[in-house]
């Protein structure tokens, strides 16, 4: 499946966290600003291929655990070498170098960012790094107030080396500003949060998992906050959020496939969750690894 409405269909057929800590480094898987986007307008970072939007082959984003047991499946892998991969991995973590993945490295913080790329600790090869703020103990509770200015710093160190600044704000970072009503993820959306930061980033990516049991608000979300991106920037890539192991009831396939095929007109792709339960996600279900291998299995290219 070539084209976005392609991938859809192959969807039919297919089988954040409450905060967005799911995204955690523990287990198989991986590790949520002002209310405007301030002074002016910083200067963009490097532009290395990467998917660009709807249209182009779908994107993956797996840590490299969750690549792994993704890649004991001969199909699935057959299925991951049409796709792009993005390969997430800790610092310190070396890139399993299969399926075509693209080594990434993530920080929840801008000073270990900074520390890791100026120093030169990345993994040979590495062109992307991911700034992934949330509400927990790895982020600076400055950098949950103003992950806006943050990222502009995490612009500026990735640009100085060349490299693609992929972001990841979690949707509880909503709850680190002054409170204006309504539901979690229409109070992130009025922060213009998404917008003002894929103004400095290539690639965004929204932490919608903790709503992917209800498909009708996956959608609005997902839809709304790829809008504001691409109002900001019209040629970043805007990626969402799944998770085979939520906090709550269990997810089932017809729940995920349902939120792909509600926003995957809007995205590129998605970073798919498989996280065990640890201290970057205390609430998590147990792993499932077996359900993402279903959906990859099934419209991963």
């Amino acid at each position: 499946m070539t084209s976005r409405g392609g991938w859809a269909l192959g969807l039919v057929t297919a089988a954040t966290c409450v905060l967005a800590g799911c995204s955690a480094h523990s287990g198989a898987g991986s590790p949520a600003s002002s209310a405007s986007s301030g002074a002016g307008t910083p200067a963009p970072v490097s532009t290395a291929p990467v998917s660009t939007g709807p249209g182009d082959r779908s994107t993956w984003m797996l840590t490299r655990g969750a690549l792994a047991q993704m890649l004991s499946d001969p199909s699935v892998a057959a299925r991951l070498e049409a796709a792009r991969v993005y390969e997430i991995l800790a610092p310190g973590e070396t890139p399993l170098a299969a399926a075509g993945a693209e080594p990434v490295v993530t920080f929840s913080a801008v000073s270990a960012l900074r520390q890791a790329v100026d120093g030169g600790q990345l993994p040979a090869g590495t062109r992307a790094v991911l700034y992934d703020p949330e509400v927990w103990p790895y982020t600076p509770v400055a950098e949950q107030r103003n992950p806006i200015q943050a990222a502009r710093e995490a612009a500026a160190v990735t640009k100085a080396h060349h490299l693609t600044l992929i972001v990841a704000p979690a949707l509880d970072l909503a709850t680190a500003q002054p409170h204006s009503g309504g539901s979690l993820w229409r109070q992130y959306l009025r922060l213009g949060l998404v917008g003002a930061i894929a103004k400095v980033a290539t690639v965004v990516e929204v932490q919608a998992q903790s709503l992917e049991r209800d498909p009708h608000t996956y959608q609005a979300f997902v839809r709304a906050a790829a809008a504001q991106a691409r109002a900001a920037s019209p040629h970043v890539s805007v990626l969402a959020g799944l998770s085979t192991n939520p906090p709550g009831p269990v997810v089932s396939s017809q729940q995920l496939a349902a939120a792909i095929r509600a926003s995957s007109p809007a995205v590129a792709g998605y970073w798919l969750n498989i996280p065990g339960q640890g201290p970057r996600c205390p609430a998590c279900n147990a792993p499932r690894p077996n359900l993402a291998r279903q959906m990859l299995g099934e419209f991963a290219s």
